[in-house]
């Protein structure tokens, strides 16, 4: 009966549709994905893709190792050297990008640099051009500077207790350096756009979920389902099945495509590295490799997806109709875009269920929740709370629906 179900659904022309759109999109992110790595090379010309990442990956290995105090003075060395240069100092473009061409081997570690001698909200790409060695010798030390600045300044200094400051600054200690550092742009690309497909997912798979317990009442044939000897209790059952089934099914067929094309082309090198040696993850407190993050984001995807589309069958099985059940996906993820700059709400929209389909953003994210004196980070929570959440829903579903009211 689950079979049943599963095909019924798909032999609707317009969920066929809806897989074949979800195709296109797959590999339309795939494409902006493996083409966001960019390589220029000794003639200051841009390439992207396969060529891109191969070159990057040489350049990049070369400084690989554990960032030491050592490596930290050989990068303001070579910087310097390059900033001296007649390629740099051109008025041309094209030498600019020479010049440029000659730092992509370190500009994760320049970044980096950058970053812990820069006011916490503030990027200054030129700050490393002006440190002298005795600043870098601070560097792990100025991170956590910086970030003791920003807690205490007018903008943070209300916005946590006591008890959450130290929570921040006790996990920025405890991150274990010297940083292994080595070429991971396949997985900073996988993170940057995992979000928009698997946000791309939820919302097609919106449209045939809503129809699993919907169809009966579009079709005018539920007297006919509900008289049926097993049409209160296993063909329920049945739906519900097949509508968790699609859901997995999709989604992890999706994950295995982008994860197999993005990573397969860009590299899976570094994937021991922690995220703060990456632009994005630099101001994380969550100590967490690459691949961790990896499965975070996939992981939280899935049980995000699993959450939003089984509240989509929920309401379908309610109102008998696709109308609403469609545009919750759409509400629960991109309301927060519009909220987000409400103060009040910001501890609410940190536990809301959109966070959970774009992980490599949320481990990177101050969300903090304290009871008592014990504080902990939003992802535990999310990850935790959305699958209770989908448990609880799925016997309320069963019961709403094997005792609707035929009239």
């Amino acid at each position: 009966m689950v079979w049943f179900e599963i095909k019924k659904i798909f032999s609707r022309t317009g969920n066929k549709i809806a897989l074949l759109l979800l195709a296109a999109l797959l590999s339309l992110t795939c494409f902006l994905t493996v083409g966001s790595v960019e390589y220029v090379d000794e003639q200051g010309e841009s390439a992207s893709g396969i060529e891109a990442a191969r070159h990057l990956r040489e350049d990049k290995n070369q400084w690989a190792g554990e960032i030491t105090e050592e490596v930290l003075l050989k990068v303001l060395q070579r910087d310097a050297e390059i900033n001296a240069s007649e390629e740099y100092l051109s008025k041309d473009v094209q030498e600019n990008n020479k010049a440029y061409a000659k730092k992509q081997g370190f500009s994760d570690i320049r970044d980096m640099l950058n970053h812990a001698f820069t006011p916490f909200r503030e990027y200054d790409y030129y700050r490393v051009d002006s440190l002298t060695a005795k600043e870098a010798a601070r560097f792990y030390e100025q991170r956590v500077v910086v970030l003791m600045d920003w807690l205490n300044s007018d903008e943070a200094k209300d916005r946590y207790s006591e008890e959450e400051k130290n929570f921040i600054i006790t996990k920025y200690r405890e991150l274990q350096t010297p940083l292994y550092y080595e070429y991971a742009d396949g997985w900073k690309a996988f993170a940057e756009y995992a979000p928009t497909i698997i946000m791309l997912t939820v919302l097609i798979l919106a449209f045939p979920i809503a129809g699993v317990f919907a169809n009966e009442f579009q079709c005018r044939a539920e007297s006919i389902f509900f008289s049926a000897r097993l049409g209160r209790n296993k063909a329920v059952r049945s739906k519900i099945y097949a509508g968790i089934w699609i859901i997995t099914g999709i989604y992890w067929t999706v994950i295995f495509w982008y994860s197999a094309v993005v990573l397969g082309i860009l590299g899976t090198d570094g994937a021991e590295c922690a995220i703060q040696t990456s632009l994005g993850g630099w101001k994380s407190f969550y100590h967490i490799t690459n691949l961790q993050n990896y499965f975070l984001i996939v992981g939280g995807g899935y049980l995000g997806s699993l959450f939003i589309l089984t509240l989509v069958m929920f309401l379908s099985a309610r109102t008998h109709s696709m109308v609403l059940p469609v545009t919750v996906p759409f509400i629960l993820l991109f309301l927060p875009s519009f909220l987000s700059n409400l103060p009040v709400l910001s501890e609410v929209l940190g536990l809301w269920p959109d966070q959970l389909l774009q992980m490599g953003q949320t481990v990177c994210m101050f969300h903090l929740y304290q009871v008592g004196n014990k504080v902990v980070g939003a992802v535990p929570i999310i990850m935790i709370l959305y699958p209770v959440l989908t448990c609880v829903l799925l016997p309320l579903l069963y019961r709403i629906y094997s005792r609707t009211e035929v009239k």
